[in-house]
């Protein structure tokens, strides 16, 4: 049986910034472990990606919208990067209160480079150890975490797995790491009424 056979698991991004590696290849990791990966995005119209915050890359289709899905119609989540989606994300309440659900539902989350910033917002990072892009280190502090810099870090305190990585130079430890937490999480959606 693949790693992450009959998992749904949601990419969060805007529809405009997402660095293109950080969205395809997590997505591409998803589907070659036999998982279900769902594009949550804010409009339904095509998500431009960036390569290296200013060149564009692919445009990928949205699967679904971020006021119309919750928590409990996937398994994890994950939260590319690139400056502007990052920045911009932290502005979509609906995201935020999507990325708190998965917290609060003990549903493991891997973001990559600027994701964590919706982290942040969250106001529920106290006594996590992450990883970021370096710009992100204070922000991480300041919401009550430890920064680390390494490739991936995986944390689970406060009955929720994290998985974080840097840049996407990092990806082949990020993809790894976050197939291998969201095989090994116990929790999974509520089934369809």
């Amino acid at each position: 049986m693949p790693a992450l056979d009959g998992k749904r698991i949601a990419l969060l991004v805007t529809n405009y910034g997402v660095e293109e590696a950080e969205l395809a290849d997590p997505r591409q990791a998803v589907e070659d472990a036999g998982g279900d990966p769902v594009i949550v995005a804010v409009e339904d119209s095509p998500v431009q990606s960036l390569v290296g915050d200013k060149d564009p890359g692919r445009t990928f289709t949205p699967d679904a919208l971020m006021g119309e899905v919750s928590a409990d119609d996937f398994d994890a989540l994950i939260i590319p990067g690139g400056t502007i989606n990052a920045d911009n994300l932290r502005l979509q309440e609906d995201g935020i209160d999507l990325v708190a659900a998965f917290i609060d539902a003990g549903k493991p989350i891997a973001a990559i480079c600027h994701g964590p910033w919706a982290l942040v917002e969250t106001g529920q990072l106290a006594e996590k150890t992450l990883t970021s892009y370096p710009s992100l280190q204070t922000d991480i502090i300041n919401a009550g975490a430890d920064w680390v810099d390494e490739s991936v870090h995986v944390d689970d305190a406060g009955g929720w797995t994290l998985v974080t990585s840097r840049t996407p130079d990092d990806m082949e430890d990020f993809t790894r790491e976050l197939v291998r937490v969201f095989r090994e999480a116990s929790g999974s959606r509520q089934a369809d009424a």
